[in-house]
């Protein structure tokens, strides 16, 4: 599965470097060749939104393999076609199945990963890293030898991908209620989740024109232009999933996001302005990645952030409006192109840009309202009394889970201190994309478990469950609001499944937590006295 990711994700540069040999060897102009973007994105597009219904009614798996088996098709046929019109139609067939795999990829992977839910997204991190960096060196690599060898070469590995996915990936349920077809329009009925996708729609102008015609200007061959790419998908993936999360925690969505498009926009006009100069064009490309990787990250968290519908009708919705973006840049810039010079385009995306962070400033108060309460109770049974200051212990899905919560209850005990008991769901964005690993009915269900299990003990206690938006770290900032605001008196966590060295890092879930709240947070294992944490005492306990 997390092979399949990765070729999915060099499909995202694998085209760029082959471009103007397609326009030589095919005697067609840059305008004609940027349709190959144009209909994968529109077809893209529009399939999102059905993605959602034909996957909750086949199931993940079957929607994986279908999607898996197009892109095979239509990728070997893209390899076999003698002109731009017939790449163009066979790109289109591409990003049906491209629609498909993206909606349900990472969902797949959460749910058969052996190492967990932590290592699932792991694992989807570095499938994402290694799929956007390696994509355009192989199609450099390829593209140098034919312009063919990059549509054959993704046709092969991801027939490897489909049979891996049929033998090694288990049936997954499918959901007990199904997606309605007509949810994704109806979700962008929504003021918030319509301007954040209008705001995506713009930016993805920007970015797709740059992506679609850069390439001409550096004057490059498909190998050097592979190697310019490959630099560039680093920095996406690096700052996407390092780099956007700590400048979100730090200054905010919407500030990050402002400063970020308007880093866009000047990067786009240098390319404008030194579309002459080829090493202009391809130092500008590059640093274009950081800003790439953390607007794509910060984008989807805004959407999530303000959709007041279920996670997957959001990502659908949002997923349509923003394609469609990016399947008409690279057809409009054609037009303006042969129509005026090389720099028009860039200067129209640079505009883009600027527009985006209009349409973001008439969301900002949804935006700035949703991450400040970005974590809604939800109370499982009774309320905690106020002024109470209980004790908090934050539990997951691990095996210890019930000996977690006796031990939290031990040290209420001994404080006088009522028990809550606390299950946070996470939304994790990654890149572009948002998963739920656990639905609100068994997250309530799991703390309905431990309430009946302390009840059976004399221990009244009372459950809630906290909503967060982002990394694991957003987890954490999540609870530790949630302790300040109670005015908990402890709050505990257990060991994770993961190890130390995962558990007590920077930008974990317990390191967020510890550095997050002035409350007292303390490790507690079964049998064993509570460890209180610090900074220091994270420090030390990376190397237990």
């Amino acid at each position: 599965m997390a092979f399949a990711c990765v070729i999915s994700f060099m499909g995202i540069g694998l085209v760029d470097p082959i471009l103007p040999a397609l326009a030589t060897d095919l005697h067609a102009s840059p305008s004609q060749v940027s349709l190959l973007f144009t209909s994968y994105l529109v077809v893209t597009a529009v399939a999102m939104l059905v993605v959602g219904a034909v996957a909750s009614r086949i199931g993940p798996k079957r929607t994986l393999v279908v999607g898996l088996s197009i892109i095979v098709v239509f990728a070997a046929l893209a390899g076999t076609s003698g002109t731009v019109g017939q790449i163009v139609g066979f790109r289109a067939g591409w990003g049906l199945g491209n629609a498909l795999f993206i909606a349900t990829s990472l969902a797949v992977i959460v749910a058969s990963a052996s190492g967990g839910f932590a290592g699932a997204i792991i694992l989807y991190e570095t499938a994402l890293g290694l799929g956007i960096a390696v994509g355009p060196l192989l199609g450099g690599e390829l593209g140098s030898i034919s312009w063919r060898g990059p549509f054959y070469g993704v046709a092969v590995l991801m027939a490897l991908a489909m049979v891996a996915t049929i033998v090694f990936v288990p049936a997954l349920p499918k959901p007990e209620k199904p997606t309605s077809i007509t949810a994704p329009l109806k979700a962008l009925r929504h003021r918030g989740l319509l301007t954040m996708g209008i705001m995506a729609l713009l930016y993805n102008w920007g970015f797709f024109t740059m992506l679609g015609y850069a390439p001409y200007p550096m004057e490059l061959d498909a190998h050097k232009l592979g190697l310019v790419f490959t630099a560039w998908g680093l920095l996406v993936a690096a700052f996407s999933v390092f780099f956007a999360p700590r400048l979100q925690a730090r200054f905010g969505t919407a500030k990050v996001l402002y400063a970020n498009l308007l880093a866009l926009a000047v990067v786009m006009v240098v390319i404008a302005a030194g579309v002459s100069t080829p090493a202009t064009v391809i130092a500008a490309v590059i640093v274009s990645g950081a800003f790439i990787g953390i607007n794509n990250t910060l984008t989807t968290q805004a959407v999530m952030l303000v959709a007041p519908v279920e996670r997957s009708v959001a990502s659908s919705a949002y997923g349509f409006v923003r394609f469609i973006g990016g399947g008409l840049a690279p057809f409009v810039a054609g037009k303006l192109a042969d129509r005026f010079d090389l720099s028009v385009p860039f200067y129209l995306g640079g505009v883009a840009f600027l527009l985006a962070i209009v349409v973001l400033s008439t969301g900002h108060k949804l935006v700035t309202a949703a991450e400040q309460d970005e974590s809604p109770l939800q109370p499982v049974g009774a309320l905690t009394p106020a002024d109470a200051r209980p004790v908090v212990v934050a539990v997951g899905a691990a095996p210890d889970a019930p000996e977690i919560v006796a031990a939290a209850a031990a040290i209420a005990r001994a404080s006088g201190s009522p028990l809550e008991v606390v299950r946070v769901r996470e939304t994790v964005v990654i890149e572009e994309l948002a998963i739920e690993p656990e639905d609100e009915q068994d997250a309530r269900a799991a703390v309905e478990g431990h309430l009946r299990r302390l009840a059976d003990h004399g221990i009244a206690a009372t459950g809630l469950l906290l909503t967060s938006v982002g990394d694991h770290a957003a987890a954490g900032r999540a609870l530790a609001r949630h302790a300040e605001d109670v005015q908990a008196r402890t709050v505990a966590v257990g060991r994770s499944p993961r190890g130390p060295a995962v558990q007590f890092a920077d930008g974990s879930f317990t390191s967020a937590l510890t550095h997050s709240t002035t409350r007292t947070v303390v490790l507690v294992t079964p049998d064993e006295t509570p460890h209180p944490l610090t900074a220091a005492t994270l420090h030390e306990l990376r190397g237990v």
